[in-house]
């Protein structure tokens, strides 16, 4: 029997992640290729009649999953009955403006669109905050949305994390889909620690761990970890733009493996609410190594933290605390 369909909602959706996001949703690549959806699109006023196009070109494309499509810049309409809400829109940074400055706008951009969430969006919704500052932005979310709970608010961290696999299998001329477990610690920002502490590589004897591969330190804890904290900007610094493609797969990526659980063995990077895993403050939206099953995730637990990899968990958690505080003093 046919599934009943799922309603996906994307905001900023006439944006360029929104424009490349939305296809691959119609298409199955986030929820399966037996899975129907329903996309809800939300943008901005100024946006309407971009927005429109998307959904004129999503008709055009004749998804065969595709059984409706909600385009509107009313933020009530775009959110009820939504099961999935996938958050791209947000303030971007512009410059001159202080760090402070935008913190106030998407803090009151996620305050409304939290109640929308709260008040009319399916029971049981999963939300993804991909707009930047993505933890905080889920945290701020996740505070005016209360009726949610705190494990349905997560933020995009699998782009780093594949980054991260990407760089491994380009050093050691491999699949990516034969590298695993490299985690991101933190803030989806320059203190995020990519980690491949206890990451591996198939091997025809085997999985082989990373370091023992490359056998390169000054490599894996200099170049590596800057090029994945700083993969973003170089992409801006080539393309002009941001990195819309990779950030719309790995929100498919993020989705499919919460809803559809990770294989087993293998965790990935999710920036979830801390319960205080891995000493890590409480009370913040923190990326872990997390395992997906039956549509919850959990922090895979008992990993063994080394001293230079404790200070960079410790630095980065620091830096969310502070923009905690900020978020929160922008509310007063």
């Amino acid at each position: 029997m046919a599934k009943e369909p799922m309603r996906v909602l994307v905001t900023g959706a006439a944006g360029q992640i929104g424009y490349a996001l939305v296809p691959m949703i119609a298409r199955g690549i986030m929820l399966g290729a037996d899975q129907p959806v329903i996309l809800h699109m939300l943008d901005i006023a100024p946006a309407a009649e971009a927005l429109n196009g998307v959904k004129m070109e999503l008709v055009d494309a004749a998804f065969p999953l595709l059984k409706g499509v909600v385009a509107t810049t009313d933020a009530v309409e775009a959110c009820t009955g939504v099961n999935i809400a996938v958050m791209v829109g947000g303030f971007p940074r512009k410059e001159g403006m202080e760090r402070k400055d935008v913190m106030t706008k998407n803090v009151s951009i996620y305050k409304a669109q939290a109640s929308a969430l709260e008040q009319y969006a399916a029971p049981n919704c999963k939300v993804l905050v991909v707009a930047n500052p993505a933890n905080t932005n889920a945290l701020i979310l996740k505070e005016f949305a209360p009726s949610i709970p705190a494990k349905n608010v997560t933020c995009l961290t699998r782009l780093d994390h594949n980054r991260a696999l990407g760089q491994i299998s380009e050093r050691l001329n491999v699949a990516v889909s034969d590298v695993k477990n490299a985690i991101i610690w933190g803030n989806h920002s320059s203190t995020q620690y990519p980690d491949v502490n206890h990451a591996t590589v198939k091997t025809a004897a085997g999985w082989k761990p990373v370091r023992e591969l490359i056998a390169d330190d000054d490599w894996l804890n200099g170049e590596f970890v800057s090029t994945v904290q700083q993969r973003g900007a170089a992409i801006i610094k080539a393309r002009k733009f941001s990195s819309a493609l990779s950030a719309a797969s790995s929100a498919c990526d993020h989705i499919r493996d919460w809803v559809l659980g990770t294989a087993e063995g293998t965790w990935v990077s999710m920036g979830v609410y801390s319960d205080g895993s891995y000493d890590v403050p409480a009370g913040l939206i923190y990326s872990f190594p997390v395992t997906c099953k039956d549509g919850e995730w959990s922090i895979f637990q008992g990993l063994s933290i080394d001293e230079y990899s404790r200070k960079k968990l410790d630095l980065t958690a620091e830096e969310l605390t502070e923009e905690k505080a900020l978020a929160y003093s922008c509310l007063s």
